[in-house]
């Protein structure tokens, strides 16, 4: 079964307002971002991808552009793969939400809170673990290494997902921008190789010295 590397988009200017991007259209990357997304490029150029699946949105398409491009691959939009649908909460400021009796929700029982006009924690996760077999079916050898690109959450309730971990503590593992998580997905389970890692870094180990 496949390696799927977990990538989170870059820095885009949008975080800098504090408030929460949801689905909005039209963020993308800043410099440092491009920078980000490049110095992915360049630390994948090695790794033998077979695919790149990205979420339909621009800071994520934009992130998978250069890596893309150094193995001469189409990117593959995957809608199952955007961020969370935050309903009315999209564009809202995250110090005002953080007044609010339902951040306490969010942040320490996310299995039992909805976005208002948006989806649940657990629907989110179950649209994202969807689209991730769905690539796990088309590209399932041993060999088969595949870039995903998309969110922060989404990431963390994916990694959540294939390792059984409860939903309620996905809010405790770590994704930057421009970062990797790597999973080894079997069809007996998932192991995680690799968390919220910078390049530049080693996604095959070499072959051993004898």
């Amino acid at each position: 079964m496949p390696l799927l590397l977990l990538i989170r988009h870059g820095e885009n200017e949008f975080v800098k307002t504090h408030k929460l991007p949801g689905r909005i259209p039209e963020i993308h990357l800043n410099e440092k971002g491009q920078k980000q997304a490049q110095a992915l490029a360049d630390a994948l150029k090695e790794v033998p991808l077979k695919a790149i699946y990205s979420s339909p949105l621009e800071r994520a398409m934009e992130t998978a552009g250069p890596i893309a491009a150094t193995h001469k691959l189409e990117i593959i939009p995957e809608p199952g793969l955007m961020d969370t649908d935050v309903g009315s909460w999209q564009g809202r400021s995250w110090k005002m939400l953080r007044h609010t009796k339902a951040w306490g929700i969010v942040q320490h029982a996310p299995s039992r809170f909805r976005f208002p006009d948006g989806e649940s924690f657990p629907e989110a996760q179950i649209r994202i673990a969807n689209a991730l077999e769905r690539i796990v079916k088309k590209h399932n050898k041993p060999q088969d290494v595949v870039a995903v690109v998309f969110h922060a959450d989404p990431i963390k309730l994916a990694v959540s997902h294939f390792l059984g971990l409860p939903l309620d503590n996905f809010q405790k593992l770590g994704c930057d921008t421009g970062s990797v998580t790597v999973l080894a997905v079997h069809e007996s389970g998932a192991g995680l190789m690799k968390l919220n890692q910078r390049p530049p870094f080693d996604f095959l180990q070499p072959p051993s010295k004898k």
